[in-house]
């Protein structure tokens, strides 16, 4: 199978686009305009990256994200609606993810000794190395992609970030903008 074309958004519109855009949008709004497909562009940038690293070592960074959920809670496990509620997907998606994930070796799921009705996933011995060997090889990657950056520049990115995230939810949340 050939490998996937990543996907790639343009950094901002057209140029004609821009001129019409500048014409009719006032104030903040062009710039505004300009920082989403900016944010869009980079999104899809990072997501391909991430992406491709994880072909290498864990499968796929729903995949990482579950393993690594595993890991960190060491012996006990975890309840599958937690890893629904993590990853905010639907029990389907996580139930197909953690079936590729036990056939692959690498996750085994039991019944809950209190609850039948819930499954506690614990990570195996094979997970474990191919979590830390993904954590190893992709932090190299990771801190190229960050090279260019300062400690305070991550700080103030990631701060910038959750904020356009909470305006973005508000918008959805209330899409007329009343209070």
């Amino acid at each position: 199978m050939p490998p996937r074309t990543p996907h790639r958004l343009p950094a901002e519109p057209p140029p004609n686009v821009m001129e019409a855009l500048r014409k009719r949008l006032p104030g903040r709004d062009l710039p505004a305009f300009g920082t989403v497909f900016a944010l869009r562009s980079a999104a899809q940038q990072v997501d391909n990256a991430v992406t491709g690293w994880m072909a290498d070592s864990a499968g796929t960074p729903a995949r990482f994200q579950i393993l690594g959920m595993l890991w960190a809670s060491g012996a006990g496990g975890v309840p599958h609606k937690e890893i629904v509620q993590a990853l905010q997907v639907t029990r389907a998606t996580v139930s197909g993810l953690m079936a590729a994930l036990e056939r692959d070796g690498l996750v085994k799921s039991a019944e809950d000794r209190h609850d039948r009705r819930n499954l506690i996933a614990t990570l195996t011995a094979r997970g474990r190395a191919i979590f830390e060997r993904a954590i190893d090889t992709n932090i190299v990657s990771l801190r190229a992609a960050f090279a260019t950056l300062s400690a305070d520049d991550v700080e103030t990115l990631t701060s910038l970030l959750q904020r356009l995230r909470q305006g973005f939810v508000a918008v959805r949340d209330n899409p007329s903008g009343q209070r």
